[in-house]
C-alpha cells in the first residue's frame, strides 16, 4: 500500500505532537462545557467517542484519498462558548444536542454553497500568512515562557531540538519528544491520572429544538467556528501551499467547501453523542502540514493520516486514552508544539512581509491576532483579518499604480 511507503518516523510523530497538543491543550474545555448541561460521566466518555471518531475519520479519509493533508478537529472557542452559555442559560442536554445539529446544518450550507471559500479566496496570502503566523506565535511563545515552570525541561528540550536540526534535521522532533519523556520519567514524573480501560460506549440523547437555544446556542457556535476556527485554518491550508494551485498552473489542491462540507455532516450524524462541531484546524494542521512532518511535501497526508488514527483510537478507548494523554506535564505539551511549529511561523512570516505593498496589512493582521483580543465573543483570527483588510482598503483603494520609467 502506497501510504505504509510514504509513511516516515516524523510525519508519523507529527501526528501524535497534533493528537498531544489538540487534545491536551483543550479537553479540559470540552469537559466544562458537557458538564454546563449536567452530563452524565457516560455522556461525557460518548462526547469523547463521538468527537474522536469524527475527527478522526474527516482527518484520515480525505487526506488517504487525496493524498493531502486534512486535518479537522473539534471547536475550542465553541465548546468554551458552549460551557459559559450553557452555565446561565439552565439548557438541558437535549436543547444542546438540537442547537449542535442546527449549527451544523449552517456549515453544511456554508460549504455547500461555497461561500465561505469565495470570501477566503479574496483575502491577499501575506494576509493569511500573518493570520496563521499570528495564531500559531501564541503556541510558540508559550513553549518557552514554560520554562517559568520547568526550566530545565525546556531546556533539555531546546538543546536536544537544536542538536537534532543539526544532525538529524527529519527527526529533530521525534527525538525531542524521546528525551523529554525520558526526562520526565526520570526526574519529576508524569501528573496522576485516572486510567479506565475499555471501549466506550456512546450514549444517544434525543435533539430537542427551541428559539432560546437557536440565539444563545447554534448561532454562537456556528459564528464562533467559522470565524476562529474555519478561517485560520483555510490560512494554514493556503500558507503551507496545499491551497487550490489550478489557477496557478499547478495541481489541485485540497477542497475547502467539500471538506466544510463534510464537517458539517459527521457533526450532524455525531451530534446525539456528542459532538458539538467539527471543524478545519489551525495548530495542529500547521504541525502536520509543516517541514518538521517530511521535507517531501506529497508525503505529508502520513501525519495527518496518522492523526486521524490515533483520534480514532481515542474515541474508541476515550476514558483510557484521555488519562493517559493528560498525564504529560503541561509545559512539555507547551515545548514541544513550540519547537514542532517553529518551521511554520517562520515560513508564514517571510510570506507575509515578502510584497511591501502589504507588509504593513501583514503586520496589523499579526499583531491583532497575536493579541489575543475577544470582542463580541468574537476571537483574535478574526478581528486580525478585518483590521487588516481595513489597512489594505485605505492603503490602495483609488490609488493609482506606480508606473515606474522605462530603463534606458
Amino acid at each position: 500500500m502506497q501510504f505504509f511507503k510514504d509513511l516516515s518516523l516524523s510525519a508519523f510523530t507529527a501526528g501524535f505532537v497534533a493528537v498531544l497538543v489538540g487534545f491536551t491543550s483543550s479537553v479540559a474545555i470540552v469537559f466544562q462545557a458537557a458538564q454546563a448541561f449536567h452530563a452524565t460521566p457516560e455522556m461525557v466518555a460518548s462526547w469523547m467517542w463521538a468527537l474522536g471518531i469524527g475527527m478522526g475519520l474527516c482527518s484520515l479519509v480525505p487526506s488517504l484519498w487525496l493524498k493531502k493533508p486534512v486535518m479537522v478537529a473539534w471547536s475550542t472557542p465553541g465548546a468554551a462558548v458552549l460551557a459559559s452559555a450553557g452555565a446561565l442559560g439552565g439548557f438541558t442536554m437535549q436543547e444542546a444536542v438540537g442547537a449542535f445539529m442546527v449549527c451544523a446544518v449552517l456549515i453544511t450550507l456554508a460549504g455547500v454553497t461555497g461561500w465561505f471559500e469565495r470570501v477566503m479566496n479574496r483575502i491577499p496570502l501575506a494576509l493569511a500568512s500573518a493570520l496563521l503566523a499570528g495564531v500559531l506565535a501564541r503556541f510558540g511563545l508559550s513553549g518557552f515562557t514554560a520554562a517559568q515552570t520547568a526550566l530545565p525541561l525546556v531546556v533539555v528540550m531546546l538543546v536536544s531540538y537544536l542538536l537534532g536540526k543539526r544532525l538529524w534535521p527529519r527527526y529533530a522532533v521525534p527525538a525531542t519528544l524521546l528525551v523529554a519523556i525520558v526526562f520526565v520519567a526520570i526526574t519529576s514524573g508524569f501528573t496522576g491520572a485516572s486510567i479506565v480501560f475499555g471501549l466506550t460506549l456512546p450514549v444517544f440523547v434525543a435533539p430537542s429544538f427551541s428559539f432560546a437555544a437557536f440565539v444563545s446556542l447554534a448561532l454562537p457556535l456556528f459564528i464562533v467556528t467559522m470565524a476562529s476556527q474555519n478561517l485560520p485554518g483555510v490560512a494554514a491550508i493556503q500558507a503551507s501551499g496545499f491551497g487550490d494551485q489550478r489557477r496557478a498552473g499547478g495541481d489541485a489542491g485540497i477542497p475547502i467547501s467539500k471538506v466544510i462540507t463534510l464537517t458539517g455532516l459527521a457533526t450532524l450524524v455525531l451530534a446525539p453523542f456528542g459532538a458539538f462541531a467539527l471543524n478545519l484546524s489551525a495548530i495542529t494542521a500547521a504541525i502536520c502540514m509543516g517541514p518538521e512532518a517530511h521535507t517531501q511535501p506529497q508525503r505529508r497526508y502520513t501525519a495527518a493520516v496518522s492523526c486521524g488514527a490515533i483520534y480514532i483510537v481515542i474515541g474508541l478507548f476515550g476514558a483510557a486514552i484521555t488519562g493517559v494523554l493528560t498525564a504529560f506535564p503541561k509545559e512539555l505539551v507547551a515545548a514541544i508544539a513550540g519547537l514542532a511549529l517553529l518551521g511554520t511561523i517562520g515560513g508564514a512570516l517571510a510570506a507575509a512581509l515578502r510584497e511591501e505593498a502589504h507588509r504593513e496589512a501583514a503586520i496589523i493582521t499579526f499583531l491583532v491576532t497575536l493579541s489575543g483580543v475577544v470582542v463580541a465573543g468574537v476571537g483574535s483570527a478574526f478581528w486580525g483579518v478585518v483590521a487588516g483588510a481595513l489597512a489594505l482598503l485605505v492603503q490602495h483603494v483609488g490609488r493609482k499604480p506606480v508606473t515606474r520609467p522605462p530603463s534606458a
